[in-house]
């Protein structure tokens, strides 16, 4: 079983230790604190040191918890910090505002507080004499820019003429929240830094190793800004690249990840780094032949065999050439891909589920060539199978963990070198006709949108959207004009797939309770309202302005084209039984 040490300490009594030596690593983030944390902080820790306003209030004996500060010793002896990063910064960014504030105060108790900071600032010699060269903790945070300016500020008290980085304001904050206690509290100013040094405790847990104290950290809950799994992985990666003299290529590796990730993934939970990790484990799972429906955390899967993937050469590059295919996906890279190609991906962005990303990442791993490009009939062959069954499945077999089974099946087909068919899991014609036609296409759903987009493709007249434009679901016959003259025998064809169109946000704003040749003036372009001066994008929308009218009648014809179409493509993708 792994030791720990573990005793709450006072701010005190941790940081005035001769031994302390904190380190924060070139792994963790870069500084992020702002000013609404640190009002918090001290919020905190004045309601609780002066209780009402009032100084006599305080009790002695009492405590005020700050957090836990996770750490190891490293190699060097030094307390390397894998959580409570941010709460250390900001309260030595604390102590050194008050520090300052004392140094023309000559009364006892200000020069008795103002040493016992010294002593949780730089280092002491035996007698307790501070050496103003050696700070009680260092930042080679990798990512970090302004890691310097923070040591400097901690040595000097000084701040960088210009700077504008997060440690600059937060010290700033401080100094204005010290400066207006003084002028309030000016006979009990030390009491207030005294009480946060002796009463303010933390729970410093220390592990004897890296991995410990990782493992810890994914346990707490913390007040602070929480490693992301890919920060733990980065540590992973930052030890074995570091054990092969590689640390400052794993550096700019990594950064450059980052950048990628950040402008490419936009994921609803989790970092844009974490996503990344995320399709890269499904070609993983895939290449491992697991067919489990069941899919382990993210953590989880890459601690396996004490992280042997993040201990393997190709991994990074391998990364970081599925990051710019997803990259290249993002920005519609006429380079990389045909307009064809990059219709169909359009679709797909607004497929039921998020299923399709993994599938094709590990298409695209398991395919590339060694420029990293796909062969492009191959891709968009399999583009289209992916997008027939998976719009089909979501309507047959509601909910993504159905999906699994069928889609991890391929997967592995992918791997072993088979175009994918889903051969094993053909839909029923009869049946799954039926579930389309009882299926309710409300707006929220999203295999509404899906099946919307996915019409207004195939019109071969239909350009390449941007993938960054809002898209809303249009009622061609509108919801209001319904309410108000009740024109639709059966109330259930408002929300059918036949009066839903894909229309651009602004045009839609404007269209939205107009009758149908109203409508059609504003679909056109010919009427302008506010900021739409041009016609909509969508090819079926222009075919649509020709009508007449656009009733209950063409809204039960329209469904029926939309349905017998998709059938159509199910066929041609020999989907059906």
């Amino acid at each position: 079983m792994s030791k720990l040490n573990v005793d709450q300490k006072t701010i005190y009594d941790l940081f005035s230790d001769r031994k302390t030596n904190f380190l924060i690593p070139d792994y963790q983030r870069p500084y992020a604190w702002d000013e609404d944390h640190c009002q918090t902080l001290w919020d905190d820790i004045f309601l609780f040191a002066f209780p009402n306003n009032n100084y006599e209030e305080f009790i002695e004996s009492d405590e005020y918890f700050l957090g836990t500060i996770v750490t190891y010793k490293n190699d060097s002896e030094q307390s390397e910090v894998i959580d409570g990063q941010q709460r250390l910064t900001t309260l030595m960014l604390l102590m050194r505002a008050f520090y300052d504030k004392f140094a023309n105060m000559q009364d006892k108790n200000s020069k008795l507080t103002r040493e016992r900071i010294e002593k949780c600032i730089w280092k002491t010699d035996l007698f307790g004499a501070a050496d103003k060269n050696i700070l009680k903790i260092n930042s080679e945070v990798a990512t970090d820019n302004d890691k310097e300016e923070f040591l400097e500020l901690l040595r000097s008290g000084l701040l960088k003429q210009g700077g504008k980085s997060q440690y600059t304001f937060n010290y700033q904050f401080f100094q204005k929240k010290i400066d207006e206690f003084l002028q309030s509290y000016p006979s009990y100013f030390p009491h207030l830094p005294a009480r946060i040094l002796s009463n303010c405790i933390l729970l410093p847990i220390e592990a004897e190793s890296q991995d410990t104290a990782l493992r810890i950290f994914s346990t707490l809950n913390d007040r602070g800004l929480p490693l992301s799994d890919a920060d733990i992985f980065k540590a992973q990666f930052y030890k074995y690249y570091s054990d092969l003299g590689k640390k400052d290529e794993f550096i700019s590796e990594w950064k450059t990840l980052e950048e990628i990730t950040s402008t490419t993934f936009k994921p609803l939970a989790g970092t844009p780094m974490d996503e990344l990790f995320i399709r890269y484990m499904y070609f993983l799972r895939a290449k491992e032949r697991n067919k489990n429906s069941t899919t382990e955390a993210l953590r989880k899967f890459y601690e396996r065999n004490k992280y042997r993937y993040l201990k393997q050469d190709d991994t990074l590059s391998e990364l970081k050439t599925l990051a710019l295919f997803w990259k290249s996906v993002s920005a519609q890279d006429e380079d990389r891909f045909s307009k064809n190609v990059l219709k169909k991906l359009f679709v797909l962005n607004y497929a039921p589920n998020g299923m399709w990303q993994h599938i094709t990442s590990v298409y695209f791993l398991q395919n590339k060539d060694g420029e990293g490009k796909l062969e492009e009939e191959k891709f968009a062959r399999f583009l289209n199978k992916i997008t027939a069954f998976i719009f089909a499945y979501s309507v047959a077999n509601p909910g993504v963990n159905a999906l699994r089974t069928p889609v991890y099946d391929e997967m592995i087909q992918i791997i072993d070198g088979n175009e994918v068919t889903f051969s094993k899991y053909k839909f029923n014609k009869l049946q799954v006709r039926s579930f389309f036609e009882n299926y309710a296409f409300t707006n929220p759903r999203s295999a509404t949108r899906s099946m919307i987009t996915w019409h207004a493709f195939t019109f071969p007249e239909q350009q390449l959207l941007d993938i960054n434009e809002n898209f809303h679901l249009e009622h061609i016959y509108s919801k209001k004009l319904q309410e108000i003259e009740n024109g639709l025998k059966k109330k259930e064809n408002l929300d059918s797939l036949g009066n839903k169109i894909l229309l651009e946000e602004s045009i839609n704003i404007k269209a939205s309770d107009y009758r149908f040749e109203d409508k059609k003036k504003i679909y056109s372009g010919e009427q302008r309202r506010g900021k739409n001066k041009n016609a909509s994008r969508i090819a079926e929308i222009i075919k649509l302005s020709e009508c007449d009218k656009f009733e209950e009648e063409q809204i039960i014809q329209r469904k029926t084209l939309i349905l017998d179409k998709f059938f159509e493509f199910l066929q041609s993708e020999n989907l059906l039984d």
